[in-house]
């Protein structure tokens, strides 16, 4: 009886789909990836540090009391969407990755970062990834095998966090990008500070409290390291080169052995590039890097450790 019942789960184990065995299953995960260890990145889209101290923002204030937090982050010298948010995603400034661009390049053939991506090293390292992104020419960050699940669509912000949450519940992936446009929208059409922006960015922290509702409803908030940051700012009704208006971002990170309402300017030494959000990521997720990062991991985020006794 047991070696028919042996045959029948081989045949079973036979029968399954190879490609959902691959990009489910935990099983498969090196022992350098514990699955304990998740990272959430929220890039709320033009959000200049400012914004975010007039607008009513709770959930971010939560996370500022909660973590640790500088609001004079340094996004790349051309302060642009695409440029930006793919420094933020591979560790390295555009002039390496390649993508120059900020629009959907009428390209034969779709074109991709020449450096590794977070969710390419993540998924090399045996997490499972995904990508919730309201800008369709967030498609250049989808490089092939390297997102478990990915939605890159024009959306507004709460389209764009029904789909995390989505994708929370369903599929609970160890390494999730989350990109909030509204607040960007609102400054091109209505400018940078304008009561309808400040009415986006308390728009965008809505649906980042949903986006952390659901982790904590799945039970994986305290295993998660949420980094919550942005691109650029801007000034008048855009964002451009080297204006310390779109060069500076809030940079706010939030989870397990993390600082709580430690404010990183008080390390004056430290400067925190948007470059680090990939570097801090696979730090702490326990994925090996290429040596010649321009971002480096923020390990000043987390609690020191004890002076030894004397």
């Amino acid at each position: 009886m047991r070696r028919i019942a042996s045959l029948f789960i081989a045949l079973v184990a036979l029968s399954l789909p190879v490609g959902v065995a691959q990009t489910t299953s935990t099983s498969s995960r090196p022992a350098s990836s514990p699955a304990d260890k998740r990272v959430l990145i929220i890039s709320v889209d033009g959000l200049r540090p400012d914004l975010a101290l007039r607008a009513d923002m709770p959930t971010v204030r939560d996370l500022m009391k909660h973590g640790a937090f500088t609001f004079w982050a340094r996004t790349t010298a051309v302060s642009i969407t695409l440029p930006s948010h793919v420094s933020m995603l591979t560790g390295v400034v555009p002039v390496r990755h390649g993508i120059s661009w900020n629009g959907e390049m009428p390209f034969k053939e779709p074109v991709y970062p020449a450096s590794p991506t977070l969710f390419e090293q993540a998924k090399k390292a045996g997490f499972t990834t995904a990508m919730a992104a309201g800008k369709a020419k967030f498609s250049t960050l989808a490089k092939p095998n390297t997102l478990d699940w990915c939605f890159t669509e024009s959306a507004s912000d709460q389209v764009v966090a029904d789909k995390a949450v989505a994708m929370i519940h369903a599929n609970k992936p160890q390494v999730l990008f989350v990109h909030l446009p509204g607040v960007d929208g609102a400054g091109h059409g209505s400018g940078w500070g304008s009561p309808q922006q400040i009415k986006a960015a308390e728009n965008a922290d809505a649906q980042i409290h949903r986006v952390l509702e659901a982790l904590d409803q799945e039970h994986l908030r305290d295993a998660t390291l949420v980094i919550v940051t942005a691109d650029h700012g801007g000034a008048g009704y855009t964002h451009g080169a080297d204006d310390v208006r779109s060069r500076h971002t809030p940079w706010i990170a939030s989870g397990p052995g993390v600082r709580e309402n430690f404010d990183l300017t008080l390390l004056p030494k430290l400067t925190v590039n948007i470059e680090d959000t990939f570097a801090t990521a696979c730090w702490y997720l326990g994925i090996p890097v290429a040596d010649d990062l321009d971002g480096r991991p923020v390990s000043e985020i987390l609690q020191p450790a004890p002076a030894a006794a004397k």
